[in-house]
């Protein structure tokens, strides 16, 4: 399967809170949830939910799934939604080791050897494996080249605080750009290729 991450995220590449602030984001200190709710116009909720509805299944951080249960998998009117029906009759993966017994239906659970469940899942055959939110695990798969194209829905808006998608220090990676489009409201959606190693000018 080709294996694609789905991320919103700000100017200065906060992914922390888009849906809202959580008593976790607060116990960090982080209070700026809810940047991403509103934002962009119908063309771009058209093309979320349009990506959703194409997946073949879905890869989660553990964290991550446990939003998208809560909301997706729980309530009844979010699991009438187009979102929440691909999310509810699709499989899902969990990058976790201590998720023992996941009550939403269609889970999987990787375990401890990630990579190899991965690399596993990417060989299983056609179709696409999304992977939403989730930033830590998205490091994690751009360090092990895992990751075959990436979409980054960014929002006009500057945080100033909370967690980024490309982490302080990592692997270094040159990008392909692949389609580019703007919303009336400044949403960005750009896509990308991962393509080896970026060259550095030397003087």
């Amino acid at each position: 399967m080709r294996l694609t991450t789905i991320t919103q995220l700000t100017l200065d590449g906060v992914t922390q809170g888009n849906g809202g602030t959580t008593e976790e984001d607060r116990e960090t200190g982080f209070e700026r949830g809810g940047w991403a709710r509103g934002a962009g116009d119908d063309s771009t909720r058209d093309h979320i939910t349009a990506t959703f509805q194409r997946a073949d299944a879905f890869l989660f951080g553990r964290r991550t799934y446990d939003i998208m249960h809560r909301f997706w998998g729980t309530v009844d009117d979010l699991r009438q939604h187009p979102i929440g029906v691909a999310l509810n009759s699709k499989p899902k993966y969990v990058a976790s080791t201590t998720l023992t017994e996941p009550e939403w239906a269609n889970t999987t659970v990787l375990g401890a050897d990630l990579l190899s469940a991965v690399r596993e899942l990417k060989e299983s055959g056609h179709g696409e494996l999304q992977v939403h939110g989730s930033s830590r695990l998205i490091q994690w798969l751009l360090e092990h080249d895992l990751i075959d194209e990436m979409e980054l829905i960014t929002v006009p808006v500057v945080l100033g605080q909370g967690a980024r998608l490309f982490a302080g220090s990592g692997r270094d990676v040159a990008l392909d750009l692949v389609s580019s489009r703007s919303d009336s409201r400044g949403v960005m959606i750009q896509t990308y290729r991962p393509a080896g190693r970026p060259e550095y000018a030397t003087f």
